[in-house]
């Protein structure tokens, strides 16, 4: 089983690489273009049977999530590449840029359909993937009302947009550390959220390789 273990930066998996250094491992960066770039470039170069994403993220006050917990995608979007405008939100498909349901979209979302999620005890949520973070709660309570988004992170949906367009079987794996909005890191779960993801993944890959 050839699995390539994928993190916005070393910190998130620095746990898994230190016991782990026979699981291939990429550090892309922070936020959608280096993770399109630096994955798109690697799975052009090799062959994978499965690509996990691993990270931390935001949630968005959703009383079934809390701080330090692990929880699986299972579907994520671009959130924030539309139009705000008078209090509401325009997707690029509403714009009439784009096609909602053309590969690999399915009603503007960028879905994982692996069975493999079913056998995974992790709760499986929806996620929204943005530009830029911030304590801004008119936006914040636009991307949750407007997705019904339940975590927030800035490289999902591109690790997504990616893994479905190569045809290669994935999985994204996101330890919560704090909630959506919230700038104030005194009250963040980071080291909390990195432990228990780090645990996830290697009981992930296991599960994987039976």
């Amino acid at each position: 089983m050839k699995i390539l273990v994928v993190a916005a930066t070393h910190q998130e998996i620095a746990p898994f690489i230190k016991l782990n250094d026979n699981i291939e491992t990429l550090i892309c960066g922070v936020g959608i273009p280096s993770t399109v770039y630096h994955l798109t470039k690697k799975l052009l170069q090799q062959k994978y049977d499965w690509v996990i994403q691993a990270g931390i993220a935001g949630f968005f006050g959703n009383s079934k999530i809390k701080k330090g917990e692990v929880v699986l995608v299972e579907k994520d979007v671009f959130a924030d590449i539309g139009v705000q405008e008078k209090g509401n939100l325009k997707t690029i498909f509403e714009l009439g840029f784009g096609n909602e349901n053309e590969y690999p979209f399915t009603k503007g979302w960028l879905i994982n359909n692996s069975e493999r999620l079913q056998n995974i005890s992790l709760k499986k949520v929806k996620a929204a993937t943005v530009n830029t973070l911030s304590d801004n709660k008119k936006q914040t309570k636009l991307i949750k009302k407007y997705f019904n988004a339940e975590t927030e992170s800035m490289e999902g949906a591109a690790f997504h947009f990616v893994c479905l367009h190569q045809n290669v079987s994935f999985l994204q794996l996101r330890g919560i550390s704090n909630k959506v909005g919230e700038r104030d890191k005194t009250k963040w779960k980071i080291k909390e959220a990195i432990e228990n993801l780090n645990l996830e993944l290697i009981q992930l890959i296991e599960l994987l390789n039976k």
